[in-house]
């Protein structure tokens, strides 16, 4: 049972590196071959990194010999994808039949990692004002009284570093944010 929680651990850091590395690259590339459609481009990227676990000590990590690898076997699954749908046409299914997804510990982590990825895109005030506002909860006239500034200068730097904020995550692919969206350090 231990190698088996060692082996996981293992998968789950592989995982996490492709994804960083080539994730982003992966899932537009797949998502273009499939006509946009987004969420079929998410299962062939999950089919790909198992396959890329499972040749992972043939293959190595190197990004050099990975990532042309890991076109190649998305390219491949699409195509079987494609096939695959050719030969059974999706039949829509009853809403009350249809699985809800529920987010998992993956999901967090990959947001909490854009999330931090993005904020190195701010200044050190605008990630302070953050910080303070969103991940620590304190009030408008507690950061004013932290950092010495008027409670209006507190609330534009709040405005101008979560734009900013929105900005660096749709510059990663995250879009939708709003301003009374919860964030995750």
């Amino acid at each position: 049972m231990r190698g088996n929680r060692a082996e996981g651990a293992d998968a789950e850091v592989f995982v996490r590196v492709l994804y960083a590395q080539h994730g982003k690259p992966l899932l537009r590339y797949a998502a273009r071959l499939l006509g946009g459609d987004r969420h079929r481009a998410e299962d062939i990227l999950q089919e790909g990194a198992v396959r890329a676990w499972r040749h992972a000590g043939r293959l190595g990590t190197a990004p050099e010999t990975m990532r042309p690898w890991l076109f190649t076997v998305v390219r491949n699954l699409v195509i079987d994808d494609y096939r695959a749908r050719a030969l059974r046409p999706v039949l829509p299914e009853a809403l009350e039949d249809t699985d809800v997804a529920v987010a998992d510990e993956v999901d967090r982590l990959l947001t909490v990692h854009v999330v931090e990825e993005a904020l190195t895109d701010l200044t050190d005030q605008q990630r302070e004002i953050i910080r303070h506002i969103h991940f620590d909860g304190s009030s408008v006239e507690r950061v004013s009284r932290l950092l010495g500034i008027p409670k209006g200068t507190v609330k534009s730097r709040t405005y101008y570093a979560m734009r900013s904020l929105r900005r660096a995550l749709a510059a990663r692919g995250v879009h939708g944010c709003t301003q009374h969206e919860e964030l995750t350090p």
